[in-house]
């Protein structure tokens, strides 16, 4: 499949990283499409992640479950982003985690050999993937403080002031679940903080 030049996935890989024409049309020439039903597991803890997914349309989360059947919502994705457990897929291990869809989705994907066969042989591609994860980085140490020091209103107004549309998106049950707070007491702050 080859991508046309203003589809999402150039955009969002040029927010930080303009590639040069030859690399981007080898880079949009080894995804494919494909969809998945409402609450389908992706990718299952045990097994190891083999594709690295573009969201065209749907929302989807990465979750965590612990020996006595609690869940932790680590982190959501929606379109225009990359999904998958990306740890197992780039260390190419056994994932600790779960990515299940929450609504019917839409993914470009590609195996992780594709990707890491245009990193070895194009630097700009290598470039791109290590500026990403660079930012993934940044954003992850960001939500560690946040779960660490904040208090369950200032996360629920964090979440807000990054991301509002979430609310739209995402039911709220599992927002509650991924600012680590009981669903009562989210909608607690949903009737009381202003948006």
């Amino acid at each position: 499949m080859t991508l046309p030049d203003d589809h999402p996935l150039k955009q969002a890989l040029q927010m930080h990283f303009a590639l040069p024409e030859e690399d981007w049309s080898l880079l949009a020439s080894i995804w494919t499409r494909t969809t998945a039903r409402r609450k389908e597991i992706m990718t299952r803890a045990g097994d190891v992640e083999r594709y690295l997914y573009f969201v065209e349309e749907g929302v989807q989360r990465v979750f965590y479950t612990d020996d006595q059947a609690r869940e932790a919502t680590i982190v959501f994705t929606y379109a225009p982003s990359f999904g998958g457990v990306l740890d197992s897929l780039l260390m190419q291990q056994p994932s600790r985690y779960f990515y299940e869809t929450l609504t019917p989705s839409v993914f470009l994907r590609t195996p992780f050999a594709e990707m890491q066969r245009l990193m070895d042989g194009r630097p700009a591609v290598s470039a791109m993937v290590r500026q990403s994860l660079n930012v993934t980085l940044s954003g992850v140490l960001e939500r560690l403080v946040e779960l660490q020091c904040f208090s369950s209103e200032d996360k629920f107004k964090r979440l807000l002031q990054r991301s509002p549309h979430i609310l739209q998106l995402v039911p709220h049950k599992y927002l509650a679940n991924y600012l680590g707070m009981d669903a009562t007491n989210f909608s607690k702050f949903m009737n009381r903080v202003r948006i």
